[in-house]
């Protein structure tokens, strides 16, 4: 609505305890072609009224017995924290400069000295309407913006997150020749944190961020990634270094999700007992990698290597079981195993490839 045009639509709640300025009041709106006004001669009711009428203005007088204005306006600042107030326009006979400054303090945006006047009583509520549409029509561009910008945020971030996927499907690739695991590992580990009951937005986050933890295998060499044989102790170092390779690639990102998969890409490879790549143990060892840890072995047991065959389903669970509280964080490799009990097909999709 355009501050030039009548309000005529605004919704008035007139507040007085006499009858005749009620009717006054009525009487000028109507006139105006302002549609119907709700009105009330009780100051208790007015609070229900609000809540039911959703007024963009009150006009209120200030002295009423039982329950003056100012009563009034404290109780509607209290009681409607989480809506928006109503503008207020006081009537008063008193325009004494302590009861302006009173009536300000309490809420009120404006005032009209009794007896009325009629064309100041229609400006001052025109000024006043027109300073409330003006500031909705900007609140609601601005959130117009701020979707706007959340919007192009995430497109940016679900573009550099697919970069980065398709840098971790190329490196598994090397040694998966279906390039699934990433996607396997993302998939487990969220229903690994759901089940350990983590925020939704947390779960989709891990979904996309533990398909990323071995991204750093992109620096490893072929002759030691792809060896179908042991690894020298000089190798093994080697490898070790994708946990750091990774995190580094991963570092430095603003999007959420990305400084989640640097996290899951150091210490996916860190264990419950404290003799994994970085040596740190237990709650050390940020959640995100802990769960990881969990989907990415069963993933990687059940599923042939170059250096490996595939383990029977069955196997690789029991090996879940046996490192629970050494490998494997209890309640991440506990809450893995009731998915497995419970749902097994949402773990063991594609274990045959």
């Amino acid at each position: 609505m355009s501050t030039g045009a009548p309000h005529h639509q605004a919704r008035i709640l007139v507040v007085d305890d006499e009858e005749p300025n009620v009717l006054l009041l009525e009487r000028i709106l109507a006139e105006a072609g302002y549609v119907d006004p709700v009105s009330t001669t009780d100051p208790e009711k007015v609070r229900d009224l609000v809540e039911q009428f959703r007024p963009d203005l009150i006009i209120l007088d200030l002295h009423m017995p039982r329950m003056d204005g100012f009563a009034v306006m404290e109780q509607l600042r209290s009681s409607l924290e989480s809506t928006p107030h109503p503008s207020v326009l006081v009537l008063t006979a008193d325009i004494t400069r302590e009861v302006k400054h009173r009536a300000l303090v309490a809420g009120a945006h404006d005032f009209l000295t009794k007896p009325l006047d009629m064309e100041e009583v229609l400006l001052r509520i025109r000024n006043i309407l027109n300073i409330r549409f003006l500031d909705k029509a900007l609140r609601e561009e601005k959130t117009l913006l701020e979707d706007r910008v959340r919007e192009r945020t995430k497109d940016l971030e679900d573009a550099q997150t697919e970069t980065f996927e398709r840098l971790a499907l190329a490196a598994e690739f090397r040694d998966d020749d279906t390039g699934e695991h990433t996607r396997r590992v993302g998939s487990s580990a969220a229903l690994i944190a759901t089940e350990l009951q983590l925020p939704a937005d947390e779960v989709d986050m891990l979904r996309r961020a533990a398909a990323l933890h071995d991204v750093g295998k992109i620096g490893i060499p072929d002759q030691i990634l792809l060896a179908p044989r042991s690894l020298t102790v000089e190798e093994f170092e080697v490898v070790k270094t994708h946990t750091e390779i990774g995190a580094r690639l991963l570092s430095g990102s603003r999007s959420p999700t990305l400084r989640m998969a640097e996290v899951v890409a150091w210490s996916h490879h860190e264990r419950w007992d404290g003799t994994g790549y970085a040596s740190i143990s237990g709650v050390e060892i940020p959640l995100v990698g802990r769960i990881t840890t969990v989907a990415d072995v069963f993933d990687a047991l059940t599923h042939k290597r170059p250096y490996k065959a595939a383990w029977p389903v069955e196997q690789a669970l029991t090996e879940i079981r046996d490192q629970r509280g050494k490998q494997f964080d209890p309640e991440a490799a506990d809450a893995f195993l009731r998915i497995a009990d419970q749902r097994p097909f949402d773990l063991l999709i594609d274990q045959e490839d």
